[in-house]
């Protein structure tokens, strides 16, 4: 349901959201079960599980702004900004969330936040810089979206997954790799055992984690063309959100790859997945060649350009109709 009275709920996002929590329940399940094996003392896992997924659900506003080298800024400090969230939420009926921006070159926006009430609405100076007002706005629009549609706390819990088992992944590789040959005499078959646990162990950690991985892209993709779809509708200018997405998607181009490599991780909460220009247009070009469809679109945290602006095409043409 979204937390919006303007922003209609998405069934099929939250028809995803809930797929993918019932996945995610099964992946803690059996990652949880693969840690007993390791140390045998459910409480301590429990302890290990839970405080992880603690911290990353109720301090993921943090992490992020910290992360990124955001700043929470006052209406003084930035009044045009905070003009446009005021606007927006106004329009969609919902309150305000928290208003950031992120000193950074890399053209580009995002929500983060457990809920409406610790939401984040953050903007890149970069993005501030390169928009015009209509097109910040549509941007914004796209990210106030995902906060009434309550899908960033899902994607938190999900990605916070693949790090637990991506964590216990590199433990047991090293544990295998530095830990080989002890044992000796007497204790070989102990030993051995000991080392077939440990591979067991890191070879489900590493299923867990692909599997965690395919998820949240998945719920990734659909969620950012959920949120066009939304934001498009709620301004009621699709072609601003359009031109916005091909501005940013050259502009990334033209961004040092230091700060696209610094941002990469978090291309999955981002309006635009931060890689060059070159590589949008040529997932375009593959995109159109074979139907949609590439097993590298597996990966992909975002749909892709030609995907997402033929939807807002869509929408231009039926609020022209409505019109």
């Amino acid at each position: 349901m979204a937390l919006s009275h303007n922003i209609k709920p998405d069934r099929g996002l939250t028809t995803r959201m809930l797929m993918t929590g019932f996945f995610v329940v099964v992946l803690y399940a059996i990652l949880i079960g693969v840690l007993f094996i390791v140390l045998k003392s459910l409480v301590l896992i429990l302890v290990i599980a839970f405080g992880l997924l603690f911290c990353q659900y109720f301090f993921s506003d943090k992490i992020a702004m910290f992360a990124m080298h955001a700043k929470e800024v006052t209406p003084e400090q930035a009044p045009e900004l905070h003009g446009v969230i005021d606007r927006l939420c106004a329009l969609a009926d919902m309150p305000k969330p928290r208003v950031a921006i992120a000193q950074t070159d890399v053209p580009n926006a995002f929500a983060t936040g457990r809920n409406p009430k610790n939401a984040v609405v953050c903007a890149t100076s970069g993005l501030l810089r390169r928009l015009d007002e209509p097109e910040i706005e549509a941007v914004l629009a796209h990210e106030i979206s995902h906060v009434a549609h309550r899908d960033v706390a899902v994607m938190t819990i999900a990605s916070g997954l693949g790090m637990i088992a991506g964590l216990l992944t590199r433990v047991m590789f090293y544990s295998e790799l530095f830990g080989g040959g002890r044992g000796g005499g007497r204790n070989n078959n102990g030993g051995s055992q000991l080392a077939m646990i440990e591979l067991v162990v890191m070879l489900v950690s590493v299923v867990v984690y692909f599997v965690s991985f395919l998820l949240t892209m998945a719920l990734s993709r659909y969620r950012e063309l959920a949120a066009d779809r939304s934001g498009a509708i709620l301004i009621g200018q699709p072609s601003q959100l359009a031109s916005a997405l091909i501005k940013i998607s050259g502009e990334m181009g033209r961004v040092p790859t230091k700060d696209l490599r610094a941002a990469e991780p978090f291309n999955a909460f981002f309006f635009v997945p931060a890689v060059a220009g070159n590589q949008s247009a040529q997932d375009q070009s593959r995109g159109q060649a074979g139907g949609g469809f590439s097993f590298g679109s597996l990966f992909r945290t975002h749909p892709s350009l030609e995907r997402r602006l033929a939807q807002l095409d869509r929408i231009e043409h039926e609020l022209g109709q409505a019109r």
